[in-house]
């Protein structure tokens, strides 16, 4: 028993200051990192830096320290910080090889972050999907189409797609085709498609619209009708000019030819 003790005692003395220095450099640092990840924070906001990248790197600051604060503590424990480091890197390659396409994922949100081929709320087109940015998370993208269903994208087929940001220059152009009988007046009718164009308040008169014959098909001479709008309005001009387009050719006479069936008899 003496021995026991003996031994109890020299282990305290030997490893008190040790666990007292590992204690106190683990409260001093945790302090630490918690008033310098929110200094990162505040100056981010200062730089106007966007909302979702400040989280993404304030997470990404508070952990790596963290993990080096422990590393600290460890090795002033008594514990071989080579071997320890050997262990973090083998669990790592293991985690690494189980989630690739979470570490995709999660590359092509930093991408997308640190590059912003988009933000929250423009109309963008990418890997088949259309709508409105709703929110840019670390893995995925959340996107509301047109019919108000949500879409989640993955970063890493987005990030390594193709992207169509129809919100980035703030206007677009609306493509509307309208065919004609060959018997109507081309001048008078392209006066009336323009009078429809610019009776419409949501119209841009810069850059002007345009009104001209794209194609003289089999059975209508086709018009390329092209509006420029803001973004928000595109599909109000959209859906709009296609019906007012319709109600002014027929308050003119102006034909729109569509398909007949021709029946063909046969004799005996």
């Amino acid at each position: 028993m003496e021995q026991y003790t003996e031994k109890i005692k020299n282990l305290v003395i030997d490893y008190a200051p040790k666990i007292a220095m590992a204690i106190a450099i683990l409260l001093v640092g945790l302090f630490a990192i918690r008033i310098f990840v929110k200094a990162s924070k505040k100056i981010m906001e200062k730089q106007q830096v966007d909302i979702t990248l400040q989280k993404f790197l304030g997470d990404l600051l508070n952990w790596t320290l963290k993990a080096l604060l422990f590393v600290t503590v460890i090795s002033k424990l008594g514990v071989a910080t080579t071997s320890f480091a050997a262990i973090i890197g083998a669990a790592g390659l293991a985690v690494g090889l189980a989630l690739q396409g979470s570490l995709a994922n999660f590359a092509g949100g930093t991408l997308i972050m640190i590059f912003k081929p988009f933000k929250v709320g423009d109309l963008i087109e990418a890997q088949g999907v259309t709508g409105v940015v709703k929110e840019i998370q670390i893995f995925t993208t959340h996107i509301n189409t047109p019919g108000n269903k949500l879409a989640i994208v993955p970063n890493g087929s987005l990030s390594n797609g193709n992207i169509i940001n129809y919100t980035a220059e703030g206007q677009l152009r609306v493509d509307l085709t309208f065919g004609v009988s060959y018997d109507a007046d081309i001048k008078k009718t392209k006066e009336i498609l323009m009078d429809v164009l610019t009776a419409n308040p949501k119209v841009l008169s810069d850059p002007a619209p345009t009104v001209n014959v794209s194609e003289l098909a089999d059975s209508s001479v086709n018009f390329a009708v092209r509006p420029w709008v803001e973004t928000a309005d595109y599909w109000d001009v959209y859906f709009g000019t296609t019906e007012n387009v319709k109600l002014a050719l027929d308050k003119a006479g102006i034909e729109i030819p569509y398909p007949h069936s021709v029946e063909i008899q046969k004799e005996g």
